[in-house]
């Protein structure tokens, strides 16, 4: 299933599916759903500490979940949609493999 994945290798696919398992990275990337987003705005919704955000930021951008541009001193995150979009046809691809019966004969 995993070489189904063109764009990910099974490396970086397990690095996804690792970076999801935190809430409080699952709540950062809620929070990207509605557009670029800086770290202080995430604090600001999250009550977190900058440290523990960028921390968690870090392991998004390095699975390759999210990205980032500068502005000034400013550094903005998505999701990265592309990434996204292979993540749900390969799942897409395991449910529909799923269905299919096959015999044993």
């Amino acid at each position: 299933m995993l070489e189904q994945l063109k764009k990910i290798n099974s490396k970086q696919f397990i690095g996804i599916m690792e970076s999801l398992s935190d809430p409080i990275r699952i709540n950062i990337l809620e929070l990207m759903m509605g557009g670029e987003i800086c770290v202080c705005d995430i604090v600001k919704v999250t009550g977190l500490s900058q440290s523990k955000i960028s921390y968690h930021i870090k392991i998004l951008k390095d699975s390759g979940l999210i990205s980032d541009r500068q502005e000034g001193r400013w550094v903005y995150y998505k999701l990265d949609l592309e990434v996204l979009s292979d993540i749900k046809n390969w799942m897409g691809n395991l449910i529909q493999s799923s269905s299919s019966k096959r015999s044993c004969e």
